[in-house]
C-alpha cells in the first residue's frame, strides 16, 4: 500500500474537516427548501438543451494534452448517462474512458477493487497519470481511488458528491454495514470520507441541487483543494455548460502546476463565490 505524505501541518490539523458554525442554519435551510429544490431537478432537460446551444462558447474552453480521463457515473447511472460529458472531453483533446461496470447500484463489495483495476489498466496503457471525474456517488469512488493510489492519479473532479455532512456518509454506511453485514466496498484505512486525497481535488456543486444538499459537497479550500459553485440541478451537473467549462479549465492545467480556479472578471457572472 502506498504511504501518503501529509502536505503540511496545517493540512492535517484535526479541525480541517470541521463544519462552519453556521452549518445548523444551512441544514435548516436545506430542509425547508428541499421540496422546491427537488422540483427544480426538472431543469436537467433544459440544461441538456443549453449544452447544445452553448457549443460555440464551450469550444473556447482550454483544450487538453491528451491524458486519460476516467468518468464514474452517479447512483443508478451508467456509461450512457456520462456520454455527453465524455464526448465533450474527447472534443477538448482528452482520452476519455467509461468505467465499464454497468449500472452504478451503489458501493457494493468489490466495486472499488474493480474501479482500481480499471484505473491501473488505463495508467499502464497510456503511461500517464489518469484524471478522475466522478458524478455524485461516482465522486466518492474517485476520491477513494485517489487516496489509495495517488501516484496513479493526476487530479480528481467531483460533481455534486456527498462526501461530508450530518450524518456523514461514513456513519450512514457503517449503519448499513452493521445492519446487513455488507461492507459496501468503501475502506476506512484512509479515515473519514471527508478527508481529501493528496492530489489536486475540485468539488463542483450547486446550492439548488435537489438531490444532494450543497453543504455536503463542500471541501475545505487548501493548497490542493477547491470548490466551484455553478447554478445547476443535480441531474444536470454533468451536462451543464458552466460545469463543463470549469472541468475543461481544471483538466488543462499542466501536470504538477495546479492552481485554484480563477473566477475573476466575466467568470464571476457564471461562477459565484463558493465561500459566500
Amino acid at each position: 500500500m502506498h504511504t501518503q505524505e501529509p502536505q503540511s501541518t496545517s493540512d492535517t490539523h484535526p479541525t480541517r474537516f470541521d463544519r462552519p458554525a453556521s452549518t445548523a442554519i444551512d441544514d435548516l435551510w436545506n430542509l425547508a427548501t428541499s421540496p422546491w429544490r427537488l422540483a427544480l431537478e426538472s431543469r436537467a432537460g433544459w440544461e441538456f438543451g443549453a449544452l447544445m446551444a452553448s457549443q460555440p462558447w464551450l469550444t473556447l474552453a482550454p483544450h487538453g494534452d491528451g491524458h486519460p480521463v476516467l468518468v464514474l457515473p452517479r447512483l443508478l447511472g451508467c456509461d450512457l448517462s456520462t456520454q455527453p460529458l465524455r464526448t465533450f472531453l474527447t472534443q477538448m483533446g482528452y482520452e476519455s474512458h467509461t468505467w465499464g461496470l454497468g449500472l452504478n447500484v451503489g458501493p457494493r463489495t468489490g466495486i472499488l477493487d474493480a474501479c482500481m483495476d480499471r484505473l491501473i489498466a488505463l495508467e499502464k496503457r497510456s503511461g500517464r497519470k489518469v484524471s478522475l471525474i466522478g458524478w455524485s456517488l461516482g465522486g466518492l469512488y474517485a476520491r477513494e481511488l485517489a487516496k489509495e493510489a495517488p501516484e496513479r492519479v493526476r487530479q480528481v473532479i467531483t460533481l455534486g458528491s456527498p462526501f461530508t455532512g450530518h450524518p456523514t456518509p461514513t456513519q450512514i454506511w457503517d449503519f448499513y454495514r452493521d445492519l446487513t453485514g455488507d461492507h459496501m466496498g468503501l475502506p476506512h484505512e484512509h479515515g473519514s470520507l471527508a478527508e481529501d486525497p493528496q492530489v489536486p481535488t475540485t468539488s463542483i456543486f450547486s446550492r439548488s441541487d435537489g438531490i444532494v444538499p450543497w453543504t455536503c459537497s463542500q471541501t475545505q479550500p487548501g493548497a490542493l483543494t477547491e470548490n466551484i459553485e455553478v447554478e445547476s440541478s443535480h441531474l444536470g451537473l454533468a451536462v451543464n455548460p458552466a460545469s463543463l467549462h470549469a472541468i475543461a479549465d481544471r483538466l488543462a492545467q499542466p501536470e504538477g502546476s495546479w492552481s485554484p480556479f480563477d473566477r475573476s472578471g466575466l467568470r464571476g457572472l457564471f461562477y459565484p463565490d463558493p465561500g459566500r
